[in-house]
């Protein structure tokens, strides 16, 4: 039995985090995960692959390949340096939990991995999420404020609608259901991200209240019947201003839009885009790389 597995890495910048993970996988079938040095601010692109079907030397010419391909783009990508190292399957195991650890949002939230035993802090939600196909755990920038946003704009007094669009992991939905949004409403475009939504939706025992389904942003009307108090959306920057109206039109008047996942280099654009369609900027944060904003609805 082979007692080992390929670690292939690739050291990229944030700016072509997407175009990578897109390609990897599609080269490979593996899903990729993005692992940021918050110290150095490097961000590595790492796939796990059996090295009787991906030669090393092959793979790795392959890869390098697929920056090129980026790079011809017009992305930065960095060095874009790809390392090729075999690792045993039990030291990967265990190294790859070591990247992803409990967080706190407030004395409200706790996010945290099935295998750290962690206990919550009284009148605290604990949110049960293992790393999986799909982005959101909590740990990356973007993530941790749409969670920190959810927290601060809950109001216990009254109901509060929520949509969560690109819901990925379901994360987002998740939590707020458990802090008292509904109804909640969550959609993917990607059908194994859905997939893993229900999984998770049903690990936290909120199965009943979030049910993602699959839907494209990119297809939906301009306007929609259901308005919401509160939308996050961890979407892409092109995605954002071409179909970013379709998110102001499905908020209640006085509602917010939590917008993450985007470039402080991309974000003066985001924000003059949504002032002009009557959005003021409420809210932001700057980590590292990312900038995320919450925006209100006049």
């Amino acid at each position: 039995m082979n007692n080992s597995l390929l670690q292939v890495s690739v050291l990229i910048t944030a700016e072509a985090e997407d175009a990578m993970i897109e390609r990897l996988q599609a080269l490979t079938g593996a899903p990729p995960t993005i692992y940021v040095d918050f110290e150095t601010g490097d961000v590595r692109a790492i796939v796990y692959l059996d090295p009787k079907k991906f030669p090393p030397a092959r793979i790795k010419k392959q890869i390098a390949a697929e920056v090129a391909a980026v790079r011809a783009c017009g992305l930065d990508v960095g060095t874009g340096v790809v390392t090729v190292a075999k690792v045993k399957k039990e030291d990967w195991a265990e190294s790859w939990k070591r990247h992803f650890k409990a967080i706190e949002i407030g004395r409200e939230l706790l996010i945290k991995p099935s295998w750290i035993k962690r206990k919550p802090k009284k009148g605290q939600h604990v949110v049960t999420l293992d790393p999986g196909l799909s982005f959101g755990t909590g740990n990356h920038a973007t993530t941790s404020f749409c969670l920190e946003q959810l927290v601060v704009l809950r109001d216990a007094g009254r109901r509060q609608s929520l949509l969560d669009v690109g819901c990925g992991s379901g994360i987002l939905a998740i939590a707020g259901s458990m802090l008292g949004y509904a109804p909640v409403q969550a959609f993917d475009f990607d059908p194994e991200a859905v997939r893993v939504a229900k999984i998770n939706a049903a690990v936290n025992g909120v199965e009943a209240a979030v049910r993602p389904t699959r839907k494209d942003l990119t297809q939906l009307p301009a306007k929609g019947t259901t308005k919401f108090d509160v939308i996050c959306a961890n979407l892409l920057y092109d995605l954002l201003l071409t179909d970013g109206r379709k998110l102001v039109h499905r908020l209640k008047p006085g509602g917010r839009l939590v917008l993450a996942g985007i470039l402080i280099t991309q974000f003066p654009k985001v924000l003059e885009q949504f002032e002009q369609w009557g959005l003021d900027l409420e809210a932001c944060r700057l980590e590292k790389e990312w900038q995320s904003g919450t925006f209100r609805f006049a």
